[in-house]
């Protein structure tokens, strides 16, 4: 009998999977036995993550983030690492294209109106609509945004770590070591890559000045793809502006200057948080709690803990 924790949020709606014992864990306080092999990684405040190398059994972890950077450092040797494949695609594809819409049509400016009760006067905003969107990231979020964003009757264009054969939303897959060559030609980019020691920073300063003047930055990422001072000054003096789900750092401090820089759309990391995560998350759950059964590992593993030096 396998022993497996899993957080509340999916606990009611996890199948049940024979020779599987599963107990709740939201991972806030101890573990409810010292014998559990896998663990489901809840996707908010999650403390006793760090203390993962506690359990003697432990086998694997999943999170239920797309993200995976806060977990890495605190695998044990030997244990797998699996992230939330497929169960915020769409959401978070949905958040990009709302931050990409709204800040293409101006709701923002929309907004304060409405509060102040003035009517705006009538004048023209850019649109998605033929607008050539460079997409950082193409997996299944990338993917998922991409068939939104053809549906907006804009242009994909589409990066990867590797180049690849297009589909039907873009001609090919670019390699990331393209991205220098295609920014001069995007009007919006938008990121939804992992936080890894290979991409922090892939934004900089120097990349950010080879996009055309007016371009828009969406990151629905982590917050470190981009360098914030960098991003900052470029929104600050009008040429680019920017949309972002996250930040660096995060949560964004009260008085942060990227409040107030002028262009610079910001949402409270709230891509993944839908109502369509519960029941995404479950069934991912119990597919990775039936493989685990059967075959003592789990599918989609990003990393494994190594011994430390």
């Amino acid at each position: 009998m396998r022993v497996i924790s899993v957080p509340s949020v999916v606990a009611d709606l996890v199948e049940p999977v024979e020779g599987a014992q599963v107990v709740t864990w939201d991972m806030r306080d101890d573990p409810p036995r010292p014998d559990l092999e896998l663990v489901i990684v809840p996707q908010f405040n999650a403390p006793r993550v760090k203390r993962l190398g506690e359990l003697a059994d432990l086998r694997a972890v999943i999170t239920l983030t797309a993200g995976y950077e806060h977990v890495t450092p605190h695998l044990p040797a030997g244990v797998a690492l699996a992230n939330a494949v497929g169960v915020h695609d769409s959401a978070t594809a949905e958040m990009a294209l709302a931050l990409m819409l709204a800040a293409q049509r101006d709701i923002p400016t929309f907004v304060r109106a409405q509060d102040a009760g003035r009517w705006e006067k009538q004048q023209v905003t850019r649109s998605l609509a033929d607008s050539r969107v460079l997409i950082v990231g193409y997996g299944g979020i990338g993917l998922a945004l991409a068939a939104r964003v053809v549906a907006c009757e804009a242009t994909v264009t589409a990066v990867a770590s590797r180049a690849r054969d297009g589909d039907e939303y873009a001609d090919t897959v670019h390699p990331i070591d393209d991205l220098s060559a295609l920014l001069p030609d995007a009007d919006i980019v938008v990121l939804a890559v992992p936080l890894l020691d290979s991409t922090r920073g892939l934004l900089g300063a120097e990349q950010l000045a080879l996009l055309p003047d007016d371009a828009l930055v969406v990151n629905v990422g982590r917050g470190g793809l981009i360098d914030t001072d960098a991003l900052r000054a470029e929104c600050a003096s009008g040429r680019l502006r920017a949309a972002l789900d996250v930040t660096d750092p995060e949560p964004l401090p009260e008085g942060h200057p990227l409040w107030s820089t002028p262009g610079v759309l910001i949402s409270p990391h709230r891509g993944g948080a839908s109502t369509a995560f519960p029941r995404r998350g479950a069934r991912y759950v119990t597919e990775q709690i039936a493989t685990f059964v059967r075959t003592h590992e789990i599918e989609h593993v990003v990393a494994t803990g190594e011994e430390s030096s």
